[in-house]
């Protein structure tokens, strides 16, 4: 750890906070729940929200690819989804659903700068991000793609869109 200069959990959970929270909407996999903590601990993200079906820890398949971030990573869970955006919309996190629908923006389009905090909400892998949300956000996002796919797993969805986030934020 020294030779990496990686801070210890206790020095993560105290150090200043990117002004980014990440709402997880029903994500069905504990392996991609694992993820996107090890991905926010990563990118050193405020807070994780785990809604509706997205399963919490302690539990062996979220841990497997945590790698022990479930530890480091501030998270709470949320059953309803839709009065916890409201809540955030209330605290003043500009809603951001990263999701394909007519108004969306092309994330190298996209200026998180304009927004002093943002919540990231990212959807279930099979239905997306629940259809009563959309009029609630502040924008969507969307992720170009030149494939026959036209999606990208939730993970590496989020990991990008909060890559693009900080790399913003920290020129700030």
């Amino acid at each position: 750890m020294e030779e990496l200069h990686r801070v210890t959990p206790e020095q993560f959970k105290a150090q200043p906070k990117m002004p980014v929270v990440l709402v997880l909407d029903n994500i069905r996999s504990m392996n991609n729940v694992g993820s996107l903590f090890r991905t926010c601990d990563g990118f050193n993200v405020e807070k994780m929200f785990l809604c509706g079906i997205t399963a919490c820890p302690p539990h062996k398949d979220i841990a497997k690819t945590a790698l022990g971030a479930t530890e480091s990573v501030v998270w709470e869970y949320a059953e309803d989804v839709e009065a916890l955006v409201k809540q955030l919309k209330n605290e003043g996190y500009a809603l951001l659903v990263v999701e394909q629908v007519d108004q969306s923006v092309m994330l190298q389009d996209f200026s998180f700068r304009d927004f002093e905090k943002v919540a990231i909400i990212v959807g279930n892998e099979v239905f997306g991000v629940d259809d009563r949300l959309l009029p609630l956000c502040d924008a969507a996002i969307e992720i170009p793609q030149f494939g026959t796919k036209h999606s990208l797993n939730v993970t590496i969805a989020a990991g990008i869109v909060l890559w693009e986030a900080v790399r913003q934020i920290s020129l700030h």
